[in-house]
């Protein structure tokens, strides 16, 4: 099992360098009156990053709220 994890691992660094080395043109993105021109596959990794974390934030927001919405039930 130990192999299989660690092929699985390898493999899945080939995609991600193999991505990074076919995705070396620029991009450029604006907002408001700035922009910045980077690599398309350091855009892709900082967008998803970002995603990763609004996302656990927003998990973490309702979490919470449900279970601030629900009382807690004593006497049982």
């Amino acid at each position: 099992m130990r192999y299989l994890y660690m092929a699985l691992i390898a493999i899945v660094t080939g995609v991600v360098l193999l991505f990074k080395v076919q995705n070396m043109e620029s991009a450029t993105v604006s907002l408001f009156s700035m922009s910045m021109t980077l690599p398309l596959s350091i855009l892709l990794l900082l967008i998803y990053v970002l995603g990763m974390l609004t996302g656990s934030m927003l998990l973490a927001l309702l979490r919470t709220s449900v279970t601030r919405a629900w009382p807690a039930q004593s006497g049982r």
